[in-house]
């Protein structure tokens, strides 16, 4: 079941929530909205389930206009960061919920509903605690629970609200991996809210990113990672060292150094670098590719790698971040040597071109 989402705009009062929203989530996929507190992403999965009314524009589910069409009549399923589970039902009966409460003409007979639910309990390996109350589960099962609430009624969509921030890291680590299973066993179209990159990274086919009511980037987890659209995804995902430069002519200068650009940038003066961790080139020794000395300041041991942070000497005032794949390990005040390799530069919002600042004019 696709999902357009086309000119989408939201207010609360005078406060602007959404800004003219369009998204389109093919049918089978599963989409994660990622971004900080207030950027609107919560506010649209609620308009898709039709919790919240959009001021204007319309949501489409599979060609057809549901704008008008009460939530209970969307079939689309929706899973709470809280659970919210009936403290005085049984798991089984929590499951069954959404079963039992249908239309007369549209409820299933209670052996069928029995059958469905016992096959629900085996998917999301709870069968055992059929008979518990909530209060008798943990935090994962509890999730689990509200899961296989969701699905009893077999949404056509299926709308997840950061489902798994409450739970401690390894039990999210856990059910997220489970999810995404699933998703592949059942196929269905889903859509979950998170603030949590790399839960975004690891399970959704695409990763929607958003600020102050806008959509800022959409592509897959790899792509919004290593490619990202505009200077708040840069800043937003992962790590990223920022220095402050500027630029003369065709070169941008930074403290006491200066790099050619090869081009000469329309804009002159005052600019931003950027570059991750991890496109910074170290070395033991300066050579073309590594020119700038360095001292190491913190080692980080991250299994594979060593990330450090290091204080350039001479050449800039603040620290940088940077990660060191070789075997040897450095010690506290050794001298290292970096280029700065596949650097970005913006002038404000505007990225002005990608540059390799290795070696110095």
């Amino acid at each position: 079941m696709s999902i357009d989402i086309t000119n989408i705009k939201k207010s609360f009062g005078r406060t602007q929530v959404l800004n003219d929203i369009s998204l389109d989530i093919p049918s089978g996929q599963m989409v994660a909205l990622l971004g900080p507190s207030g950027s609107g992403k919560t506010t649209l999965l609620r308009i898709i389930a039709g919790l919240e009314h959009q001021n204007s524009g319309r949501i489409s589910f599979h060609g057809t206009d549901v704008s008008r069409i009460h939530a209970r009549d969307r079939k689309v399923g929706f899973v709470f960061q809280h659970y919210a589970l009936f403290r005085h039902m049984s798991v089984f009966d929590n499951i069954a919920f959404g079963l039992t409460v249908l239309p007369r003409r549209e409820r299933p007979s209670a052996a069928v509903i029995k059958q469905k639910v016992t096959r629900l309990l085996e998917m999301v390996q709870l069968s055992h605690l059929a008979d518990r109350f909530p209060a008798q589960l943990s935090g994962g099962q509890k999730q689990r629970v509200a899961l296989a609430r969701a699905l009893a009624v077999e949404p056509q969509i299926l709308l997840l609200d950061e489902p798994f921030g409450a739970l401690d890291a390894q039990v999210r680590k856990e059910l997220r991996r489970w999810l995404r299973q699933l998703h592949e066993e059942l196929k269905f179209t889903s859509v979950f809210v998170t603030h949590d990159q790399e839960e975004a990274m690891e399970v959704a086919d695409r990763v929607v990113v958003m600020s102050q009511g806008n959509i800022e980037q959409v592509d897959t987890p790899e792509a919004v990672w290593r490619e990202p659209a505009t200077r708040f995804v840069l800043e937003f995902l992962g790590e990223v060292n920022r220095m402050k430069g500027i630029v003369r002519g065709s070169q941008f200068h930074v403290g006491a150094h200066r790099w050619p650009l090869g081009f000469t940038p329309a804009h002159q003066g005052p600019v931003d670098l950027f570059l991750r961790p991890w496109e910074v080139d170290v070395s033991r020794r300066t050579n073309l590719d590594s020119p700038l000395p360095v001292q190491v300041l913190e080692i980080s041991p991250r299994g594979h790698y060593m990330q450090l942070v290091v204080q350039p000497l001479g050449w800039y005032d603040e620290p940088l971040t940077v990660v060191l794949r070789e075997d040897h390990v450095p010690v506290r005040g050794e001298r290292l040597f970096v280029g700065l390799q596949h650097a970005r530069l913006y002038d404000g919002n505007n990225r002005i071109q990608g540059v390799d600042l290795a070696q110095s004019a």
